[in-house]
């Protein structure tokens, strides 16, 4: 699976974070979606914004994807990860709902 086959609501939540763009990324996602941070689950856009202020854009986060893989309808992504905070290794695997996002789990 590369970039241009990912599902659409994966592929635009790489580039919103890529672009900086808060809004679009948080956009991706259901009104009850959440993210898993290795065990630290933030449910719902305010608290999905209040994470990626502190750890995910607002760290001037940068991802690579260097591989995925389909898992159903959802994809489970291998990223380089750069920022003010975390740089390194993460897998990331998002649940879609049609066109848009169930969940982001992070791990790794």
């Amino acid at each position: 699976m590369t970039g241009a086959e990912l599902p659409e609501p994966v592929r635009r939540a790489v580039d919103a974070v890529n672009a900086g763009d808060t809004d679009t990324f948080l956009a991706q996602f259901t009104a009850d979606g959440w993210i898993d941070d290795n065990g630290r689950r933030f449910t719902g856009h305010d608290a999905m914004r209040g994470w990626s202020d502190r750890e995910l854009i607002g760290a001037h986060t940068r991802f690579d994807v260097t591989g995925s893989e389909p898992a159903g309808d959802d994809a489970a992504l291998d990223i380089e990860v750069t920022s003010d905070g975390f740089n390194g290794y993460s897998r990331f695997t998002f649940a879609v709902d049609g066109d848009a996002l169930r969940s982001m789990a992070i791990t790794a």
